[in-house]
């Protein structure tokens, strides 16, 4: 127990952005350890579950403040899995967890979950209905996050799934949503599809998915301006894959063309699979769940379309944007193109100058502005 704040201390965001204003660990991961410390201890070896983690921080606290081994680890993002990996190998707790996929492998048998909340409502249904189906009948879940992302509407959200929600007290502007007695009756509703009827399409998406199955603005003006594309792409990337919306219209205005949907978002990435396969194009859009495309060789791209984040966590932060950039210009061919649609005042026009070439406005409405930048041959 003493050594705990010390090994907080020593955890890592990386690779993830790192920034002064920028934690691996915060006051809900200490009080969702403390609310559940009772449950831990009595937990049988290899009942506890981790969804969400992080950089860590919980799987961390199970390991070496409670004791526990044969932890299961779901982590979405790719970044925060990679972070957890080189946390654990710093703090010497490499065989005790395992990271599985969103599902009954993660969660069979689960007695104690310890769960960062997520921002998305869509999503913490879908892991609460999959807690409840594959869980031990006896599981409690201990689910925080900050003061300022929690909602009414979370509690009810878990209550579609658990007979049994209530909140723990509030400490340092965080608290925890406690859930257990899950309702025999819950069904999986996830993903789920919608129809574009504007642009034709049927989009598929997970809970975690940004927008989920509907349209983001940002997003349908670059889709409208699509056929502004003046080149005829072999290889495309659809960067930040979300649902996979614009991998799909890609592929299906280039026959010819080969197009990976990539995104550190394992939900992003199987919803990208779903939905091209829903429009007939998924014996040419690929899956890869990748950071900011680091396994693709340079100069192998002719096309990359991109929507960027402009937070990183909770934090307004343009260092993601702007590593996305630099990673498109590594790609991209001589001569290829990245399309990137942003909100109009964040000026991106210099840095995407800098990183892939002469970038010029395409479109732009009362927000977004899409921009085309031509890597100089």
């Amino acid at each position: 127990m003493s050594d705990t704040p010390e090994m907080f201390d020593r955890l890592r965001r990386f690779p993830d952005i790192e920034a002064p204003n920028l934690f691996a660990v915060d006051a809900a991961d200490r009080l969702i350890l403390d609310e559940a410390a009772d449950a831990l201890a009595a937990a049988p070896s290899g009942s506890v579950v981790v969804v969400g983690d992080h950089y860590g921080a919980l799987t961390a606290g199970a390991v070496l403040e409670h004791g526990r081994s044969e932890v299961r680890v779901y982590q979405d993002p790719l970044t925060g899995e990679l972070a957890l990996t080189n946390n654990a190998r710093e703090l010497g707790f490499t065989e005790r967890y395992t990271s599985h996929g969103l599902g009954e492998a993660l969660l069979r048998g689960a007695r104690v979950v310890l769960m960062q909340l997520p921002r998305s409502l869509a999503e913490l249904g879908e892991i609460s209905q999959l807690i409840a189906l594959h869980a031990d009948p006896e599981v409690r879940v201990f689910a925080g996050g900050r003061d300022k992302h929690i909602t009414p509407a979370m509690n009810k959200v878990l209550a579609e799934s658990f007979s049994a929600v209530s909140a723990s007290r509030g400490r340092q502007k965080s608290r925890v949503l406690r859930a257990a007695e899950p309702k025999a009756d819950v069904a999986v509703t996830f993903p789920m599809t919608e129809w574009l009827d504007e642009f034709g399409l049927d989009v598929v998406a997970h809970g975690a998915v940004f927008a989920g199955a509907s349209l983001d603005i940002g997003t349908r003006l670059l889709l409208e301006n699509l056929g502004k594309i003046d080149i005829t792409p072999r290889d495309v990337v659809d960067l930040g894959c979300g649902s996979g919306i614009l991998a799909t219209a890609i592929a299906l205005k280039f026959a010819d063309a080969q197009v990976v949907a990539t995104d550190q978002s394992s939900a992003a990435v199987a919803s990208s699979i779903a939905t091209a396969s829903a429009n007939g194009v998924g014996d040419r859009v690929r899956g890869l769940r990748d950071d900011a495309m680091s396994t693709l060789p340079d100069a192998s791209v002719d096309l990359v379309l991109l929507n960027p984040p402009f937070h990183v966590g909770a934090a307004v932060h343009t260092g993601g944007a702007l590593k996305l950039f630099e990673a498109a210009g590594r790609v991209l061919r001589p001569g290829g193109q990245l399309w990137t649609v942003h909100n109009a005042h964040l000026g991106y026009r210099e840095p995407l100058k800098a990183a892939v070439g002469e970038s010029q406005a395409m479109a732009k409405n009362a927000k977004f502005i899409v921009m085309r930048s031509i890597k100089a041959s």
